[in-house]
């Protein structure tokens, strides 16, 4: 088992949410592509696909509701987000911060990182975001939890929940991992309670908070490439591609073993585009861990709108040489080289152009990767062992999960030191390495590597 499944415990149920997910993609395509690498199933996978909802969103356009449309709408801008969206009540942390206390007391549980004495600093130990990023989540999905609430909302001392609160004990779910009865203990409600408020938060950030998770129009592209270039010397370079391992158990049938990755672990994948503030631009996820990574990518509605020349098709570049420098990305080398996507060049006894590129393209990666190690560290529920979760709901969580870290980034909010993994987000996997090279992606990079200064041109 990998280090995230050995050193991390259980969160000790199953997510039992009745309600259903609603589909989005291709379904009928993602199958044949899966019937390459598994076996037919008898249901279809339910998969988060932001480059998929955008094919889709083009084709629907026509026919969707104008005031769906509306909201929808972002043309790839961030949200405007309101000065003062201060909820009502405040009551429960405080009942929060108590209970805690009590419990922490008696459970006298050694080598925890010690909650914060200051109260501010305490609100972002147990819920990830400052007071006012967190009303303003609160303002994102209360309509929905005053329109449509779950049954039996109802705490202890015989009050409903109140919007803050239910965001609240969603946030401290996803926040902290912990078991559902832990979550619920720590505010006086029921396990029951803490499974449906959590689900019907993500269905409402799911449905509301998409504009925080899209794909940057041309304006907003254009100071990321700026951005990213001044950072590592990448001219076009729109972002940084990774992916990770989410860790679950199963029950012990033959259809686990399609969820059995490398490293021995059940898993599903999540593949994440960031930009230079490691905000996510484009993610997918649902597929099992068991594929390679260059599938993955293969499967993912990103590489069907660059290989129809939709996406990262903004100006091109040209070099001291003449030639054109299109837009990219760049990922490492468990991806394939594309005339999109930069992987590093392997060889012994590299060249100092192909030294210089594989240093500059590495800064740039790594923000794939750091951003990775962020979520997870943010979100636990993504690092520590999922007990037999529900695979056509996991998605939604995760996506969920992406959501509230760009809302953080959006927010201009910063986590606590200590926040972020101290180690690789997906520790326990061996390296892959693709190996595949599409010619025109060869000729890409050396154009690119013909066109970067040298380190020492650059300090002289």
């Amino acid at each position: 088992m990998g280090a995230e499944g050995s050193e991390e415990k259980a969160t000790g149920e199953e997510l039992e949410w009745e309600d259903e997910v609603e589909v989005g993609g291709e379904r009928e395509e993602r199958d044949r592509e899966m019937a390459l690498v598994n076996k037919p199933k008898k249901g279809k996978r339910k998969i988060r696909d932001s480059g998929e909802r955008e094919i889709m969103d083009s084709r629907k356009a026509k026919t969707k509701d104008p005031s769906k449309v509306k909201r929808a709408k972002s043309n790839g801008s961030l949200a405007a987000l309101p000065a003062d969206l201060r909820g009502p009540d405040t009551e429960w942390w405080y009942a929060f911060l108590s209970k805690h206390a009590e419990l922490h007391k008696d459970a006298e549980s050694g080598g925890s990182v010690p909650v914060p004495s200051d109260e501010e600093e305490a609100f972002r130990y147990f819920f990830r975001t400052s007071r006012r990023t967190f009303d303003y989540i609160c303002s994102i999905v209360r309509d929905d939890l005053i329109s449509r609430p779950p049954s039996g909302l109802i705490n202890i001392e015989g009050r409903l929940l109140s919007v803050e609160k239910q965001v609240a004990i969603a946030m401290r779910r996803l926040a902290s991992g912990d078991s559902q009865v832990s979550v619920g203990a720590a505010f006086g409600v029921g396990q029951s309670t803490v499974s449906q408020v959590t689900w019907r938060f993500i269905e409402s950030m799911e449905e509301r908070a998409r504009h925080h998770l899209v794909w940057p129009d041309q304006e907003r592209m254009e100071d990321i490439k700026a951005r990213l270039e001044a950072l590592s010397g990448l001219p076009n370079c729109c972002g940084a591609i990774d992916a990770t391992h989410i860790i679950m158990t199963l029950p012990a049938v033959e259809s686990s073993e399609d969820w059995c990755d490398p490293a021995k672990n059940y898993s599903m994948f999540l593949q994440g585009i960031v930009d230079d503030e490691m905000r996510f631009i484009d993610i997918v996820t649902g597929w099992p861990g068991s594929l390679p990574v260059s599938r993955l990518l293969k499967c993912s509605g990103f590489h069907k709108l660059c290989e129809a020349g939709k996406r990262l098709n903004g100006p091109v570049r040209v070099s001291g040489e003449d030639a054109e420098i299109r837009e990219f990305i760049v990922g490492d080398m468990c991806y394939p080289l594309l005339p999109w996507l930069m992987t590093p060049y392997e060889a012994e006894n590299l060249s100092a152009p192909m030294v210089n590129f594989n240093a500059r393209q590495k800064t740039a990666r790594m923000l794939g990767t750091r951003a990775l190690a962020r979520l997870k560290g943010s979100w636990r529920i993504l690092h520590k062992v999922m007990w037999r979760p529900d695979k056509n709901k996991l998605p939604s969580i995760i996506l969920v999960c992406c959501l509230l870290h760009n809302i953080i980034l959006d927010c201009k909010d910063e986590l606590l030191t200590g926040i972020q993994l101290p180690v690789h987000h997906d520790t326990g996997y061996k390296e892959e390495n693709c190996k595949q090279e599409n010619p025109s992606g060869k000729v890409m990079r050396e154009t690119v590597t013909g066109h970067l200064p040298t380190f020492e041109a650059v300090l002289n």
